[in-house]
């Protein structure tokens, strides 16, 4: 029994080596893609956004500098989720966030840097098991950019102020906008009105 073993071993070793040699590159260039935690960061850029206050009332708009930190400072301030969601473009997995049930009255902040991004006036059940907006609480707290990962195309939702990852937009929204802003749980912090 232990030859048969032994012999079956090294065939089962070399069948699994090349997934185990995948993972383990997919990994280090993870690790690879934060660049030094240590190293020193220049001061960001100045945006502009709108601020709000914790009642969703608007303060006008504000000139700020965007928020940029290393890899292990955002670590640091963020959860294990919130850095994969955010920092490394991940996805909350579907009907698992804190956040698509949701249906209280209030605001979503960028988990990040507290931008405001979403009301919850905006939020409607789109059965997709993430939580979804069909317009942000103002165009210039929120970017899009071009997302060409899993093979297809889509425009992906960044916070203006520090970047963050929160989620894509695609046009099979709700009136009046026609947008879906689909966002994830781990991206967003809710203040209640």
């Amino acid at each position: 029994m232990f030859e048969t073993l032994r012999g079956e071993f090294p065939r089962r070793a070399l069948l699994i080596a090349p997934f185990a040699l995948a993972g383990a590159a997919v990994l280090a260039m993870r690790r690879g893609g934060d660049g030094d935690a240590t190293a020193p960061v220049e001061p960001g850029e100045e945006v502009t956004i709108v601020e709000f206050d914790d009642m969703g009332r608007s303060q006008g708009e504000a000139r700020r500098k965007k928020v940029v930190r290393t890899a292990g400072e955002w670590r640091k301030q963020l959860s294990g989720e919130q850095y994969y969601v955010t920092r490394l473009q991940g996805t909350d997995v579907a009907f698992s966030g804190t956040y698509f049930q949701l249906h209280r009255a209030g605001l979503f902040r960028c988990i990040c840097c507290a931008n405001a991004v979403f009301r919850s006036d905006t939020k409607f059940d789109s059965g997709t098991g993430w939580p979804s907006f069909w317009e942000p609480i103002a165009k210039q707290n929120v970017k899009t950019s071009m997302d060409i990962s899993l093979g297809m195309s889509r425009d992906e939702v960044h916070c203006t102020e520090c970047d963050a990852h929160l989620g894509h937009v695609f046009d099979d929204g709700p009136r009046p906008t026609g947008l879906r802003y689909c966002m994830n749980s781990a991206s967003l912090e809710f203040v209640k009105a």
